[in-house]
């Protein structure tokens, strides 16, 4: 995949022509805060987002340097996507947006993210930053 065509140099535009639909957020929310890691998992989110859509968001991601691919060690056939210190760079953005998300919109659950993130923001994002490193690392020999 080739990276989208950056139409200014101002960085908000810039950082909308990666992560400026909704998809690409949603599938760092699962990466971030649910754990998953597999096209497989991503596929099963309730938003029910489109395997076409779901396959070219996950290459941007990777073109970009913000999620990582590499072949699962358990099935030859199966990829797993990690998050790179430029992804988890993103974690306090969509915390900011799960927190906005909560306080303007009608019918959102109380989830215990919420609540950690409510209680204690700056700490909720970083051991989510530090599970995801966590996941990231190859498994000890």
């Amino acid at each position: 995949m080739k990276s989208p065509k950056q139409r200014s140099a101002c960085a908000l535009s810039s950082s909308l022509d990666i992560l400026g639909d909704k998809w690409t957020l949603l599938i760092m929310r699962d990466l971030l805060f649910i754990g998953k890691s597999s096209y497989g998992e991503f596929a099963q989110s309730e938003e029910k987002m489109a395997t076409n859509i779901l396959a070219d968001r996950l290459a941007l991601l990777e073109c970009q340097g913000i999620v990582t691919k590499a072949v699962a060690a358990d099935k030859k056939s199966k990829f797993i996507y990690r998050l790179t210190e430029k992804g988890l760079d993103l974690a306090p953005l969509l915390g900011e947006f799960i927190l906005w998300g909560h306080k303007h919109c009608a019918h959102v659950a109380d989830t215990a993210l919420m609540l950690e993130l409510r209680q204690d923001q700056a700490g909720t994002i970083r051991k989510y930053q530090e599970l995801a490193r966590a996941a990231a690392l190859p498994a000890p020999l």
